[in-house]
């Protein structure tokens, strides 16, 4: 394998994302003077840069899981990414209109999008360059556990408690389930990276990585601040990004702006551990992409949802967990599916296929309620 280096477009794309993200945020006075007709070209730019940073951020990450091995490589743009969730959640909540369902929306999204957009699009990738893929029951089975039990306590529950009015959870409550989901996740990080981490290390990656030439040192702390500045991009952009995106839905006649957007954001977020699990899965490394990806998911609800309910508690503002009845049944089909399409250890083309057909329902669902 060839040493890790840092291409030109790694460097570039993060300084030029928080270059643009510094003249949105101190310049505002100039880029209100722009002309109706082309008003939408910073949005547009700000969007080609996010993308940009977030293809960056992929490169520096696989520069730190190439140093580290794994699974420390893949949980390093996990936690990362999931940090910068919390705060554009955080900076919607706080500046955004003030609807109680936006943390909602955007937990619920990243469920969906991930476990069945991205593992369907994995599983189908995978299988139809290697036919069929191996995967550490062990692991897997260790993502559903904590991915079932926290999604029906944040998602669900609140739909059939009575200390609060609505699909809400009172403030005890909230911190409740905000320190279960807080314990339970440290105590899975424990079992990845310590206890049992060989359930999560790939069994073909573990055979052919004991050649591959490890980044030197400079090369890795400039990585460390270049996966930061990407990210930091990332998540100052989508904050511009967003609202421009919320007024085109508006004008399209979207009628559900709010569950549109939650999607969006998830994806925004997500797209840079996406694109690492793609990868992963094409070079049949099943169980390193889906290091990515559900372990992208539980850190979503491990540590956002404590988060938002923590901002909640601190602004005292209500935030609605209990889901819909509609996305209730679709959160419920996307578990049970997850719990047969890993059972058996291996998966093919038609594992992936069926994932995608229930994701392709969400989207159709989210403009045809």
């Amino acid at each position: 394998m060839q040493a890790a280096r840092i291409t030109v477009g790694a460097v570039l794309f993060p300084a030029l994302a928080l270059g643009l993200a510094g003249v949105f945020l101190f310049g505002e006075r100039w880029i209100s003077k722009i002309p109706a007709s082309i008003d939408f070209m910073p949005s547009t730019l700000a969007a080609v840069l996010l993308i940009g940073a977030v293809f960056a951020a992929l490169q520096h990450a696989e520069i730190l899981g190439a140093k580290t091995g794994e699974p420390y490589g893949t949980l390093v743009l996990t936690i990362a990414v999931t940090f910068i969730e919390v705060a554009i959640m955080a900076s919607m909540i706080e500046h955004g209109d003030e609807d109680p369902t936006e943390a909602r929306e955007a937990v619920f999204s990243a469920i969906i999008i991930v476990c069945n957009g991205l593992v369907g699009l994995c599983l189908l990738l995978g299988g139809f360059r290697h036919h069929e893929q191996e995967l550490q029951p062990m692991a897997t089975s260790a993502y559903l556990a904590i991915l079932i039990a926290l999604s029906v306590l944040t998602l669900i529950l609140p739909d059939y408690t009575t200390s609060s009015y609505g699909p809400t959870l009172s403030t005890t409550q909230l911190i409740f389930v905000s320190v279960l989901s807080v314990l339970l996740y440290g105590a899975f990080l424990f079992i990845q990276t310590v206890r049992h981490r060989s359930y999560f290390i790939d069994v073909h990656v573990a055979a052919v990585g004991h050649g591959e030439a490890k980044p030197s040192r400079a090369v890795t702390i400039f990585a460390v601040v270049g996966l930061g500045a990407s990210l930091l991009g990332v998540s100052l952009l989508a904050e511009r990004v967003i609202p421009g995106l919320e007024e085109a839905l508006r004008w399209g006649g979207v009628d559900d702006v709010n569950r549109v957007t939650g999607a969006a954001v998830a994806m925004l977020v997500l797209l840079p551990e996406s694109m690492n699990s793609i990868r992963a899965a094409t070079r049949n490394a099943l169980q390193t992409s889906l290091n990515g990806a559900l372990g992208s998911v539980v850190a979503t609800i491990g540590l956002t949802v404590p988060a938002v309910a923590l901002l909640s508690v601190a602004t005292n503002r209500e935030i609605v967990f209990g889901l819909e009845k509609r996305d209730t049944v679709l959160l419920l089909l996307t578990l049970l599916l997850s719990v047969v399409s890993f059972g058996a250890g291996r998966t093919n083309l038609m594992t992936g296929l069926v994932h995608l057909v229930v994701f392709a329902t969400y989207i159709f669902l989210l403009f045809v309620p």
